[in-house]
Formats: C-alpha cells, sequence, structure tokens
C-alpha cells in the first residue's frame, strides 16, 4: 500500500467463496498471475506490480475466514 492508503485505511475489497474452494486468501494479482502462468506466459517485473496493485484491490476468502 502506499502512504496514503495507509493513511486513510483502505482495505480491499472482499468477494466470499465458499471454504470448500479456497482454503486461504488470495489476491486478484495472483489469480491472474497463476491462470496467465498455466498457458504458458511467464512473468515479468511489470506483471509482477500490476499482480501487487490487484492484490491490495481485492482478495477472494472463504467464508470460514475472517
Amino acid at each position: 500500500m502506499n502512504d496514503d492508503s495507509k493513511k486513510m485505511g483502505h482495505q480491499p475489497h472482499r468477494i466470499r467463496l465458499p471454504g470448500f474452494l479456497i482454503e486461504e486468501d488470495i489476491g486478484l494479482g495472483d489469480v491472474i498471475k497463476h491462470m496467465t502462468y498455466a498457458i504458458g506466459i511467464k512473468p515479468c517485473d511489470g506483471c509482477q506490480r500490476r499482480a501487487a496493485i490487484l492484490n491490495r484491490w481485492m482478495t477472494f476468502t472463504g467464508y470460514h475466514s475472517k
């Protein structure tokens, strides 16, 4: 998070999924990174930065998570 986001207390949007679909929280950037890697696209530095930004923006969580 950048300093402004920390000061304002921004939290990522959380999308709840059934607990049997995911065991732990995963960010949107990580989901996209795993999917693109699975089809043969290797991540570059720009992809890593984009994944980090998307992870801060949206997170998928199970029902059992807090």
